[in-house]
């Protein structure tokens, strides 16, 4: 697993661990069934509080990612499919949604934006 902290940065470092781990969990790099490293480990290697890691791990609990099961640690939870679809779906909507507000600030046309829409998925 691989995270990276910025101390750059608005977002807390809670929130950089929460949204690495779920991108990895909806992008398949992490598999249902996966052991997360404990809070300590974690913490340790990213040279933060525990306190951090754990409320980190919290959150994805709450939010169904990740399941913890006492004494053996946190584990990749179980996904529906439908489910992860729609919150792919959802994640894209969001950053898409950051995007226009973006272009129409800076008065790009629909046009404009579809072409590079259309550019930027073609050559990925």
């Amino acid at each position: 697993m691989n995270i990276i902290i910025s101390n750059s940065s608005s977002d807390p470092i809670y929130e950089q661990i929460y949204k690495q781990i779920k991108q990895q969990i909806m992008r398949g790099e992490l598999q249902a069934g996966e052991i997360l490293p404990s809070i300590r480990l974690l913490a340790k290697e990213l040279q933060i509080s525990v306190i951090t890691t754990k409320r980190a791990y919290e959150e994805l609990e709450r939010d169904g990612f990740i399941a913890t099961v006492g004494g053996k640690g946190s584990f990749v939870a179980e996904q529906n499919v439908e489910l992860l679809l729609e919150r792919k779906r959802q994640f894209i909507e969001d950053k898409i949604a950051q995007l226009v507000a973006e272009g129409k600030t800076l008065n790009i046309s629909l046009e404009e934006m579809l072409e590079m829409l259309t550019l930027l998925y073609r050559e990925g």
